[in-house]
């Protein structure tokens, strides 16, 4: 197997809505595994998801896991996740979704370089920058 470079996102017991929410927006197959099918299935924290990682038909892989009990929990956002590319109609519709809820730093528009960009911290408060490649001048 390749080696890869992929994001890797903690969240204060919201992981499980997080990643369905971006496989509502990328599509693909996530696998969510909790402490408590590692653990004791019990505990407070059973259900919080342990790992959990999307796989998306365009080749992204998102991974997340709840902050584990008794580890303290960074506030703001320590990650900014870039999607690039020229499939702009792809881009934009990621864009759509991720923004909606959530609040526009810099609108999805043509920038002076030629492309187009945005900036948007999504509901779950992860900030994200879209790029979608102009015509080569």
């Amino acid at each position: 197997m390749a080696s890869r470079l992929n994001p890797y996102i903690t969240f204060k017991d919201t992981a499980r809505e997080a990643m369905e929410f971006y496989r509502d927006v990328f599509g693909g197959d996530l696998h969510v595994n909790t402490f408590g099918e590692y653990g004791d299935p019990s505990a407070p924290e059973a259900q919080l998801v342990m790992h959990a990682m999307l796989e998306t038909p365009a080749g992204f892989t998102l991974m997340a896991s709840d902050c584990p009990p008794g580890m303290e929990f960074p506030q703001g956002s320590q990650i900014t996740i870039s999607l690039s590319g020229d499939e702009g109609d792809e881009l934009r519709a990621y864009w759509e979704r991720l923004s909606a809820d959530g609040s526009v730093t810099m609108p999805l528009e043509t920038q002076m370089w030629g492309d187009e960009f945005g900036q948007c911290t999504d509901r779950f408060g992860i900030a994200w920058m879209v790029n979608i490649a102009g015509d080569a001048a």
